[in-house]
């Protein structure tokens, strides 16, 4: 899909795999920004509502256009290919110890206009692989928002402030959440917060790629 060399089943040959942009293993155990130490100290300052993030790859070329095909082109067949990118490096962690699968939910209009939830596509290819199970109608989008990426990096927590309602009972529960990017962590903290309060007790963000700050880069 990326160098156009045919006669390979996979979406991508050997060689373009190896070349994706993955993140260094020397990150931060909560919000997976490349540090030196185990905690960044945005975290340490000001602790997010989640425990932990697992990304597999850094949100640049050429990563970035296979999710943008995927979720904007409607590419679907890419879902296998992030989803098992994804799965693969959970399985591999203590994060990837949990008890239910959330994917990230689309408000209704959006939904309706894309066709599919591009989170959904890959949180099924993960539970498939991890053998946990996926719950895609306990969480649920109620609020319109500006998409996260047409905004100011500091405007985004505030746009999409009481957009999630979760509708389950987790007491005790380890959740996942599954989206394909996570730039600053504004919607994954805001669903966390109903994740807390419907009592899940570890909430772990699986994301395929993670936006870098300018200064972490």
């Amino acid at each position: 899909m990326l160098c156009g060399v045919r006669g390979n089943r996979e979406p991508l040959c050997p060689a373009c795999d190896a070349h994706l942009p993955r993140l260094p293993a020397a990150r931060c155990a909560i919000c997976a920004l490349p540090v030196d130490g185990p905690v960044c100290g945005a975290c340490m300052a000001h602790p997010p509502r989640y425990d932990a993030v697992t990304a597999v790859f850094v949100y640049e070329h050429p990563v970035d256009a296979l999710i943008q095909a995927f979720k904007y082109g409607g590419n679907l067949a890419l879902a296998t290919l992030l989803g098992d990118a994804l799965g693969r490096t959970v399985a591999a962690t203590a994060t990837g110890r949990a008890d239910l699968i959330i994917p990230m939910p689309l408000s209704a209009r959006r939904l309706r206009e894309r066709g599919f939830n591009q989170a959904l596509e890959i949180a099924r290819r993960v539970g498939r692989m991890t053998g946990i199970p996926v719950a895609a109608g306990i969480c649920r989008k109620v609020a319109e928002t500006q998409p996260q990426a047409a905004l100011p990096w500091k405007a985004r927590a505030q746009n999409v402030r009481g957009a999630y309602v979760c509708d389950a009972d987790l007491q005790g529960k380890k959740v996942a959440v599954i989206d394909d990017v996570m730039t600053t962590g504004a919607t994954l903290n805001e669903i966390a917060k109903n994740l807390r309060r419907a009592g899940a007790v570890h909430i772990s963000g699986w994301m395929v790629a993670r936006a870098l700050r300018k200064s972490a880069i």
